[in-house]
């Protein structure tokens, strides 16, 4: 059975995305941005050892705007053109009604969503990661999140799409990793107790 996890870059009052699906506070959010090579790094790693990415259409849209082609881009730099690569290679699925053609080692699926992960989830296979604040709450929801991972930015942007979605019931975790990044980012892994 597969790991299914949740993990993006969050600011320090819980969003994922600042008003107007902001994500210039996260200095992750393009090849043209400035995470620390250290935490880029660590992205890109986290990339290449991911069997499956599931994304929903807005970080599909936002992902696919610039990683594609990054490696080729004048003056791209060896980080940028590694990460390009690995997200080109990476297996990938967006879960969308809207979009039509997807390219760059991914399929669509237009069905629900919470089914289609299930499926994946009973495979015998590398681990998932799911990013997307729709899609990650659908499964949130569903009790299909076996892993939560916060790298949280030291910046308060007050709104937007926040990290967590509302749930009908608590959902406990076990804190397995913490490491700081400079700027004072810092990662917290948790894993879902059953």
């Amino acid at each position: 059975m597969r790991k299914l996890a949740f993990a993006m870059n969050v600011t320090l009052d819980g969003y994922i995305a600042a008003p107007g699906d902001d994500l210039g506070w996260s200095g992750g959010d393009g090849p043209d941005s400035s995470p620390s090579d250290e935490l880029f790094q660590w992205w890109s790693d986290r990339v290449a050892a991911t069997g499956l990415a599931l994304y929903g259409r807005k970080l599909w849209e936002t992902m696919s705007a610039d990683w594609p082609t990054a490696d080729q881009q004048p003056g791209a730099t060896p980080a940028a053109i590694e990460f390009a690569r690995r997200w080109r290679d990476m297996p990938k699925v967006v879960f969308s009604s809207t979009t039509s053609t997807v390219d760059w080692n991914t399929r669509l699926v237009t069905g629900d969503a919470v089914t289609e992960i299930t499926r994946l989830k009973a495979e015998d296979a590398g681990p998932m990661d799911i990013v997307g604040a729709t899609l990650a709450g659908a499964a949130m929801r569903a009790g299909l999140i076996d892993e939560y991972v916060l790298v949280t930015a030291p910046v308060l942007v007050g709104g937007g799409t926040p990290f967590f979605a509302a749930l009908d019931s608590w959902v406990n975790l076990t804190l397995v990793e913490t490491r700081t990044f400079p700027g004072g980012v810092l990662l917290t892994r948790y894993e879902t107790r059953r």
